[in-house]
């Protein structure tokens, strides 16, 4: 069930026999020469989507743009300020708290939104904490793939190979929600490079093809099936065991 296919009845209605929700929380940032912008955002969303319908759990709008600053040397990648995401979740979760969801479950597709989001979390529990009341909220963030099942496929599927960022993973999971903008291609070398960066200038000069430690030539659309599958089994049980507290 998606919020913004919704009507507010059909809302309202929802509400009177569940106050969970999942936000998916992603960015909108360069994976390498054969992944999509969008990478982070749609592999949340396309797990959130599919675990909603199977278990008719009400899923939001996705929150599409991150923290990536350090991915602007590449064109086609947008950030957020950390400042600005912030303020971003709190009135999402105010606006959710507004009508009366109670349990918010963001599953977040993007490494650098996590510090991000622990902050907006404890400067939304903050502020209950500091007018003396309890907050009535429980917010979790997950990682989709960090879940057991996702990391058991990953490592199965492409070992060392699979690297941080661009990864084999990621890339064939959004080609299993959109096939039609699959590219297979072959990389030299194979494997990327690791190592830290700084600022956007440094991430560019150090890795060129926008790669970190993988190897997205081994990305398929099969692999991505069995991928989905598995982070939204990942999905469901960890909002299951959320819900229980």
């Amino acid at each position: 069930m998606r919020l913004s296919l919704s009507t507010w009845p059909q809302v309202e209605a929802y509400l009177a026999r569940a106050t969970g929700v999942i936000v998916p929380i992603g960015s909108t940032e360069q994976h390498g020469p054969n992944g999509l912008v969008g990478t982070d955002a749609i592999c949340p969303e396309h797990l959130a989507w599919s675990a909603g319908e199977r278990a008719g759990i009400l899923v939001a709008p996705t929150l599409s743009i991150g923290v990536a600053q350090h991915h602007l040397g590449f064109p086609g990648s947008l950030t957020l300020r950390p400042t600005t995401l912030i303020a971003v979740l709190e009135d999402v979760v105010a606006s959710l708290a507004r009508h009366g969801f109670r349990d918010l479950y963001f599953l977040n597709g993007h490494g650098g939104n996590v510090a991000t989001v622990q902050a907006a979390f404890a400067q939304i529990h903050g502020r209950y904490s500091l007018a003396g009341t309890a907050s009535p909220l429980r917010l979790r963030l997950a990682n989709w793939y960090l879940g057991r099942r996702v990391q058991a496929l990953s490592r199965e599927l492409f070992g060392d190979r699979e690297g941080s960022h661009a990864t084999p993973s990621e890339i064939s999971l959004t080609w299993h929600a959109h096939p039609d903008r699959a590219q297979p291609m072959a990389f030299d070398p194979e494997v990327a490079p690791t190592g830290a960066i700084a600022d956007a200038a440094d991430y560019r000069a150090r890795f060129p093809d926008g790669r970190i430690g993988s190897a997205p030539g081994l990305a398929s659309v099969a692999a991505g099936a069995r991928l989905h599958e598995a982070g939204v089994e990942d999905l469901l049980e960890d909002y299951a065991a959320f819900l229980a507290g």
